[in-house]
């Protein structure tokens, strides 16, 4: 019961703070990509306190996925619509299966009743505000009208540049996702043999 209190006060925050966003946005001329922007990056920010919130690990991986999707809404609305399909593509359909099937391979799906980040909440808490004041200082400091439009990269050039500069790399990072996977199943087979 108190993962979804904590949703609905996330939700709750997330609109308190999205709703004057979108109307300031409005008052000084902004356009509709400005409001999805803050709308996704709310949602971003509501589902990323369920994930690290919640005691279900199912739900979290859950909130997770929501929370990349929003990030992938954000690069489409921002212009970046490759990026957005390789946030889905890898995050999305390989990186949060993997993790959700990983959490459904463990024995018990419900967290401890005292969360080890919790015992931290007082560092957490300083950090969280150091960034918050980081963050409003990048925000006051940026020339809002110095860019006219949306920087569109072309996906040919992407492709270009990824499979012909740093196919190395490329292929080196494939290779390395294989072996976690190969090696976080060959875990958990040992485990459950045991």
């Amino acid at each position: 019961m108190r993962a979804w209190l904590y949703l609905i006060a996330a939700a709750v925050a997330g609109a308190i703070i999205t709703i004057p966003a979108i109307i300031v946005l409005v008052l000084l001329g902004g356009d509709f990509d400005d409001a999805l922007v803050a709308g996704l990056a709310t949602l971003m920010l509501a589902t990323g306190i369920a994930v690290v919130s919640m005691r279900d690990i199912i739900r979290c991986g859950l909130a997770m996925i929501v929370c990349f999707l929003a990030l992938a809404g954000i690069y489409v609305t921002l212009g970046a619509p490759m990026v957005a399909a390789a946030q889905v593509i890898v995050y999305i359909g390989a990186i949060s299966v993997l993790i959700l099937f990983a959490i459904m391979l463990t024995q018990d799906k419900v967290a401890p009743a005292r969360l080890v980040f919790q015992t931290q909440a007082l560092p957490a808490a300083i950090a969280a505000i150091v960034v918050a004041v980081l963050v409003a200082l990048a925000v006051a400091g940026t020339d809002w009208g110095a860019v006219g439009s949306h920087v569109v990269t072309a996906t040919d050039a992407l492709a270009k540049l990824l499979f012909q500069d740093y196919v190395l790399a490329f292929e080196a990072v494939s290779v390395l996702l294989l072996a976690a996977v190969i090696g976080g199943v060959f875990l958990a087979k040992r485990e459950r043999d045991s």
